[in-house]
């Protein structure tokens, strides 16, 4: 880490999960934030959720365990969860997978979230919706990408009546591999995640919006290098947005 970039990590470190014990949680205010004890907690998503997490059987099946968890806002989320209970009060699971568009979610969903019965399930995803198909290898739309996320999410309110479902807004950076031509359909994702999020009464974790705002403080490359996949400043600033969207919802 470079020494210019110390006091930011340090900083958002300090923010996230370093809070004096005066001003941690109590066990209620966990309760309301979802984070009882016991509550299972499962990342879903793309490449952004995946972060390089270890798809060991021995790290990713175990709850809680870092390189199953990755590198990315999932890992630094579940940090800040974890300061706040015991580890074996709350279990955190990442299942994100690179590449994926929602209908591969639907093909894994049994086995990579059903089966694992979380109280809590956070989707992000969208992004391979539109940028595959721009490279020819997909052929879907805002209208598709909307159909099959609203039977997704139905699917689990179905299989898991109680569980509190967290939708993501997909997001990009105009940098990288993302330029002007991604708009404004891209825009239409972000619409359809909002609709599908207020239609199964999930929690919504507007991305876009807070990297909008953030680029008055740094340029889009210090938040996502290649316009999608976020740096280490990026996942921190989606984890504490994630955080605060989910406390703020209950």
């Amino acid at each position: 880490m470079s020494r210019r970039n110390r006091p930011l990590f340090f900083a958002v470190l300090a923010s996230l999960t370093l809070a004096p014990a005066s001003c941690t949680l109590s066990e209620a205010a966990r309760a309301d934030a979802g984070f009882a004890a016991g509550t299972t907690v499962l990342f879903q998503g793309d490449s952004i959720t995946d972060a390089g997490r270890s798809r060991q059987p021995e790290h990713a099946d175990t709850p809680n365990e870092s390189r199953g968890l990755g590198r990315g806002y999932a890992s630094i989320a579940a940090a800040s969860i974890l300061t706040e209970a015991a580890p074996a009060d709350v279990e955190v699971f990442n299942r994100g997978v690179s590449g994926n568009k929602v209908f591969q979610l639907a093909e894994r969903w049994q086995r990579d979230c059903l089966d694992l019965r979380p109280d809590v399930v956070s989707v992000l995803i969208g992004v391979n919706d539109i940028w595959h198909t721009r490279n020819g290898s997909y052929d879907g739309t805002p209208a598709v990408y909307e159909r099959d996320y609203d039977a997704l999410l139905q699917r689990t309110r179905e299989a898991l009546p109680d569980v509190q479902l967290v939708v993501c807004e997909p997001f990009v950076l105009m940098c990288g591999a993302v330029d002007k031509s991604w708009f404004p359909e891209f825009d239409e994702y972000r619409a359809a995640s909002r609709r599908v999020a207020a239609k199964h009464d999930a929690v919504f974790v507007p991305f876009h919006s807070v990297f909008t705002e953030a680029l008055a403080h740094h340029p889009a490359k210090h938040w996502a290098r290649d316009g999608v996949h976020p740096t280490r400043a990026g996942a921190a600033l989606m984890a504490k947005a994630w955080l605060e969207s989910v406390a703020h919802s209950r």
